[in-house]
């Protein structure tokens, strides 16, 4: 099992996750995530929790493709979440959960 690291910040673990070569933007190409799935790994995820604000809570995750990218995708954290790409994150987390899908 690779190492779990934990960040005390987003960006914190975004330039991290940048310097292990996570540079590839899901954020703005979530439709790779949305529409091929499968070819897609969570590698690592960190969960953030505001100290006062739920709002102020947010996931960033660290994602494979079966093609090479190596990227992140952040999203706000609620269980009320209707965002495609989150709901499908969460199960690709689920289906491989021998993965670093641990918060």
């Amino acid at each position: 099992m690779k190492p779990i690291y934990h960040y005390s910040t987003v960006s914190e673990a975004l330039d991290e996750l940048y310097e292990l070569g996570f540079t590839y933007d899901y954020n703005i190409n979530q439709e790779d995530i949305i529409e091929k799935p499968a070819e897609h790994q969570v590698k690592h995820v960190y969960r953030y929790e505001g100290d006062s604000d739920p709002g102020d809570s947010a996931i960033v995750y660290g994602i494979t493709s079966s093609a090479g990218k190596k990227g992140v995708f952040v999203a706000g954290f609620s269980a009320k979440t209707n965002n495609e790409a989150v709901i499908v994150l969460a199960k690709l987390c689920i289906e491989n959960s021998d993965n670093q899908c641990r918060t």
